[in-house]
């Protein structure tokens, strides 16, 4: 079991460079459509104004026969908002995102760990992998915008990004840290 800790721990570590190359660079921008300085601004000041606890919301909530017609006029919205900001590079949330990375590994490596004895090669496992998190990511990620008509390079760039760390992840349990089978 003491593998298997250790296993969780660099998969996790493994996830988290992962996660830093996409979410941490440059590369990033590849998910997001910016607006200028101004339209940032004049929004920022309409939140501020009009929404006064951290949440998310849906603008405009579509269960009011005005707020209906006004959903399907468009434009609409789902804002994650926190009314205090936070720094743009906090690392607080870079430790819980470690933590978080290493739980994740460790849910992986359990699952591994489980049918470690009768799936013993190491593309097989890999297989197994690739397979769950792709199933994973394209239902949780890639159903946002077909439910919500809107965000697919976002939410594409966030599918690509997290099937690369969870399937990093778990090669590393797999390739380094399972039981080896028996001859």
């Amino acid at each position: 079991m003491i593998r298997l800790v250790l296993g969780a721990i660099a998969g996790g570590v493994a996830q988290f460079i992962v996660g830093f190359i996409f979410w941490g660079t440059p590369l990033s921008r590849l998910a997001y459509t910016t607006a200028g300085e101004a339209e940032n601004a004049a929004v920022q000041a309409a939140l501020a104004q009009n929404l006064a606890s951290t949440g998310t919301y849906v603008v405009p909530w579509p269960d009011t026969a005005q707020g209906t017609v006004l959903y399907g006029r468009g434009p609409i919205a789902t804002v994650h908002y926190n009314v205090a900001g936070f720094p743009a590079f906090d690392s607080g949330s870079l430790i819980a995102g470690l933590v978080l990375s290493i739980l994740t590994a460790m849910l992986i490596g359990l699952a591994l760990w489980s049918i470690a004895t009768r799936v013993t090669s190491f593309a097989e496992r890999l297989k197994l992998i690739a397979l769950f998190a792709g199933a994973a990511v394209l239902y949780l990620h890639i159903g946002q915008p077909i439910f919500n008509h809107y965000g697919w390079g976002y939410f594409i760039y966030l599918a690509i990004a997290d099937l690369a760390g969870l399937i990093v992840a778990g090669a590393v349990i797999a390739r380094w840290f399972l039981p080896k089978p028996v001859a």
